[in-house]
């Protein structure tokens, strides 16, 4: 795998390893328009996610991203979350390449028998450009996502 460099923040922003709070992961969720999630969904992120991080400006958290994965092969990104008022300063490019570089820094890769990381992840309108311009390729008609929906 090519080395993935973070790119630099603008000025007053810190990008952190790790997660914020989970008041703070629900209202970068819901406020940058993903899904609510409750406070017993979001409880567990932390402990069952293998790496994640996020940004602060004036000690607020404003964006943030994580990985699920196995650890050995599969990695799926996960949470890419900007407040609007965050959003277009670079934000976003910066977690997905900090979590990118993770992967290549930590995951076992042995390009001779052509064994690479297999990352994934789920690409909703907004965020489309970012993950091109990152290396991310459709799949389909190849492979498509699907979503087990439960009637209620």
């Amino acid at each position: 795998m090519s080395p993935i460099t973070t790119p630099t923040l603008p000025q007053g922003y810190v990008l952190h390893a790790g997660y914020p709070s989970i008041a703070s992961y629900r209202h970068l969720r819901s406020a940058s328009g993903l899904t609510p999630r409750s406070v017993a969904q979001a409880t567990p992120v932390p402990s069952h996610s293998w790496y994640g991080c996020y940004i602060t400006h004036d000690n607020n958290p404003v964006a943030m991203g994580r990985i699920i994965g196995d650890g050995g092969w599969y990695f799926h990104i996960a949470d890419m979350a900007t407040l609007p008022e965050h959003q277009r300063k670079g934000l976003g490019d910066v977690v997905l390449k900090e979590l990118l570089a993770y992967i290549a820094r930590n995951a076992p890769c042995d390009e001779k028998e052509g064994e690479y990381p297999y990352i994934t992840l789920f690409a909703d309108g907004p965020g489309r450009r970012l993950y091109e311009k990152n290396g991310f390729k459709e799949t389909a008609p190849r492979s498509t996502g699907m979503l087990w929906v439960v009637d209620r």
